[in-house]
């Protein structure tokens, strides 16, 4: 049987076509033995021009698209002032709400993707899901504008990118698998020197997210967010890693993992990747 995906995404940059188009280009090479079965955005067409662009990519690969606006379910549905641990209840609403147009699907393993949404505890439970978090396990929760800011306010030494199980709790659930990389040294130390003695909150104000810096430590995340997901969706398609009903993530002799330290192999594709 053909191991199934469904994908999660608001769409709201060009990141996430990209992660869509990367994995869907796997898969259509062999590298994956998978299928998309569905690709679900919390936004509607004419939210936003780049929820337009990655609306337009699914349908011209002929996924079935469903789409439930965050936005306009908050607005008729009210605040509610039911509350049901860090999720107000209209949010768990919408969970249903989206659970239930899903009903006809049976994902193996769900990806979120560029999702900007935290998942209640019911969906959590309904749907084995990932994550991809632009830090190392045990770094900054958040956006990855978030997860910079915070690495260049703590001078952090290294960071990473992982793909995690999904928890109610942000960026909280279980490593599946991970990668790291160096901020230091060469290209780095020079944008390092070039800050020193200005705050956080002084480069916000004069470059933002132009700062050199802010750039080259996305730069080098990014490049690696791709191999990572695509290693780690291939690793669960092959049986490798599944997440057991009790929600623990454990390898193909059932025996209970921390997270496979992909670093090498990420380096390595990123270093023979021809450049643009």
């Amino acid at each position: 049987m053909t191991y199934k995906l469904g994908w999660f995404s608001t769409g709201r940059d060009k990141a996430a076509r990209d992660l869509l188009e990367v994995v869907q280009s796997s898969i259509h090479r062999g590298e994956i033995k998978a299928e998309i079965s569905f690709v679900f955005c919390n936004r509607e067409p004419g939210e936003s021009v780049e929820s337009d662009l990655f609306l337009k990519l699914v349908e011209g690969y002929h996924i079935p698209l469903v789409c439930l606006s965050y936005e306009k379910f908050k607005k008729q549905q009210g605040v509610s002032t039911g509350h049901t641990g860090t999720l107000p209840e209209w949010r768990l609403d919408y969970d249903r709400a989206v659970m239930k147009k899903l009903a006809g699907f049976s994902p193996d393993l769900c990806a979120l993707a560029g999702y900007m949404l935290i998942v209640g505890k019911e969906m959590c439970r309904k749907y084995n899901m990932i994550n991809l978090h632009p830090a190392a396990p045990g770094g900054p929760a958040g956006t990855w504008q978030e997860v910079i800011w915070q690495l260049i306010e703590r001078k952090t030494k290294s960071t990473g990118v992982m793909m995690h199980l999904v928890t109610p709790e942000l960026d909280k659930g279980p490593v599946v698998a991970y990668c790291t990389f160096s901020i230091r040294g060469k290209p780095f130390d020079q944008y390092w020197e070039e800050i020193e003695g200005h705050s956080v909150s002084e480069i916000k104000e004069n470059q933002g997210e132009n700062s050199p810096l802010f750039r080259l430590i996305r730069e080098h995340g990014l490049a690696r967010e791709f191999p990572l997901i695509v290693a780690t969706i291939k690793a669960f398609s092959e049986g490798k890693i599944r997440i057991t009903p009790d929600k623990k993530v454990v390898d193909s002799s059932d025996r209970p993992i921390n997270g496979y330290n992909l670093t090498e192999e990420i380096d390595r594709l990123v270093k023979d990747k021809p450049s643009k």
